[in-house]
């Protein structure tokens, strides 16, 4: 009996290590997001859509601590801080050991970020202040891709590239994360509490403390991290920024004898949460836009998002990797040619999680249900045009003859391997 309860224990294991492995690959993570859009959408534009409505609307969490907040807040507020803390994490990697340490190689994605979040806003602000101009607040709508959806496209479709087109799209969408998160900091903030905020800054440092002792308890810094989430949350700023300020408190070196950073050992374990629970939930109680009955949301608001996100982002990725490749010593990664970008700046432009997000802060007003309805459809729409274009053209792409020095800088490509 014990040696069958033995058994029992390891196949479970087993099963669990299997599953947390298939739920953090991008295609999984990616196909989980859409499951839920999916089901949110239809579910919205049913016979039962009130029920949708009002499933939202309940109201839960101690008002004492005005955290009675409705389920889409806890989507919004809540279970987004789990996944910008894996990000803050991923981000800290890079920083310190990763791709953009090294100025000379994270020069162009960076630069290429920067590009594809200006020129969709640009856009946005042009085609919506000819039409809505009181919906102009929203401009950094289109301005943000979704990692996690954009690399289940390339996982999918990208099969025989480079892999380092998968290091660069994954570097161009860390820092659009970071822009984004800095837009929403500032921009999307309207009143600071400071003294709230400075008692959730003193709480981040003392998690900070912990999480680089030799011992990690995770019983100990979750209960501080939800104290910080907390503080963050009453100073007015958006509480997911609670999330990447924790993720950076994340040591990125390996300490005390460990073979791997933290940062690496703590994504792999929040992964799993963030992309199976985390990022689905929130699809769900975002993208439920009910379009029965609302009347017409093609107007500039709706427009205006779709175009930056289809057109801007393009334009934007391709125009400024061309400049600072032409007018600066920075060159594309090794194995990487101009054409590889033109199906990246379509996956860029799927801005799906982030984008929503931001589409729920952006209006308020008499018309603001209106605006951010219209929001809302432009992002399901542009981002599944985006996603449909990138896939049809990495498939062009992989079946075209590669050049020994695809990125032109004069020395044959040598990190040649390719995503499987």
């Amino acid at each position: 009996m014990q040696y069958f309860h033995m058994m029992v224990h390891m196949e479970s294991r087993l099963l669990r290590s299997r599953f947390k492995g298939w739920i953090a690959r991008d295609i999984s993570g990616g196909l989980l997001l859409m499951t839920a859009a999916v089901v949110a959408l239809i579910w919205a534009n049913s016979p039962w859509r009130e029920s949708y409505q009002s499933l939202l609307a309940i109201e839960v969490g101690p008002s004492a601590l005005h955290l009675n907040l409705s389920l889409a807040q806890w989507a919004a507020d809540g279970l987004l801080a789990i996944f910008f803390f894996v990000v803050g994490m991923e981000l800290k990697h890079e920083f310190v050991a990763g791709s953009l340490r090294n100025p000379r190689r994270a020069g162009v994605p960076v630069a290429a970020a920067v590009g594809g979040m200006a020129v969709p806003a640009l856009v946005y602000l042009v085609i919506v202040g000819t039409g809505a101009p009181d919906a102009l607040h929203g401009w950094a709508i289109p301005s943000a891709t979704d990692i996690a959806f954009a690399l289940a496209v390339l996982a999918i479709f990208g099969r025989g590239l480079p892999i380092a087109l998968r290091v660069f799209l994954m570097t161009l969408a860390v820092v659009d994360d970071l822009l984004a998160i800095v837009v929403i900091a500032t921009v999307y903030t309207e009143s600071i509490d400071l003294p709230m905020l400075a008692v959730g800054l003193v709480v981040i440092a003392v998690f900070g403390v912990l999480v680089r002792r030799t011992t990690v308890r995770w019983w100990l810094l979750l209960p501080i991290a939800l104290v910080a989430w907390v503080f963050v949350h009453a100073s007015g700023v958006h509480a997911t920024v609670a999330g990447v300020l924790l993720g950076f408190t994340v040591p990125a070196v390996a300490m005390h004898r460990e073979i791997l950073p933290r940062t690496i050992t703590g994504s792999r374990a929040l992964t799993p949460w963030s992309s199976g629970l985390a990022l689905p939930l929130f699809a769900f109680a975002a993208a439920g836009v009910t379009v029965v009955g609302v009347g017409n949301l093609v107007e500039p608001v709706s427009i205006g998002v779709f175009v930056g996100l289809v057109a801007g982002k393009v334009v934007g990725v391709l125009g400024t990797t061309w400049l600072v490749t032409r007018l600066t010593p920075l060159r594309l990664p090794d194995a990487i040619g101009l054409r590889d970008l033109l199906p990246v700046g379509f996956l860029c432009g799927i801005g799906f999680t982030v984008a929503l997000l931001i589409a729920e802060l952006s209006f308020t007003g008499p018309g603001a249900q209106t605006h951010t309805a219209a929001a809302k459809v432009g992002i399901l729409a542009g981002s599944l045009a985006a996603a449909l274009l990138g896939g049809v053209l990495l498939r062009w792409n992989a079946k075209h003859p590669r050049l020994p020095d695809m990125n032109r800088d004069g020395v044959p490509d040598r990190d040649t391997r390719l995503i499987e």
